[in-house]
């Protein structure tokens, strides 16, 4: 099973304090643990616009969720790594995104949704049009 980034970089960041806690030295790295903010000096691609996290559909919350969680995923592609090979995200090095599926009410298959994770704390892209075009979501509205 794959454990999303962000779950380990948080796994990392609580031995970190456990560790400095139990020795009782200062604690270095723990504000690392905080999630990453946008700036709007980042490259970004025209393709790729915002979404609020409030505006997402409910079974986009549901997977996030889910991601969250580590799991357990409703399909087996879930979780695995996703290669831009659209070119529509900015580019990253082979593992960096990985796609989870958004459930379609009514769809017969997997359908077009999906969440796409990078390996930064809270960079998720969702997509409605099966990677036609993606729009980063902001946790902070």
């Amino acid at each position: 099973m794959r454990i999303p980034p962000r779950i380990t970089s948080r796994i990392a960041a609580t031995f970190a304090l456990a560790a400095a806690l139990l020795v009782g030295g200062p604690v270095a790295g723990a504000a690392t643990a905080a999630p990453a903010a946008v700036t709007a000096s980042a490259p970004r691609i025209a393709a790729v616009g915002d979404i609020c996290l409030s505006d997402l559909p409910a079974q986009a919350h549901d997977t996030l969720d889910l991601i969250e969680e580590g799991g357990p995923y409703p399909y087996p592609q879930d979780g695995t790594v996703f290669q831009n090979r659209e070119g529509v995200l900015p580019s990253q090095s082979s593992g960096y995104y990985h796609e989870y599926t958004v459930v379609t009410p009514g769809s017969s298959d997997r359908g077009a949704r999906r969440i796409v994770t990078g390996d930064e704390d809270r960079e998720d892209f969702y997509t409605s049009d099966h990677y036609e075009s993606f729009d980063l979501v902001d946790h902070t509205c």
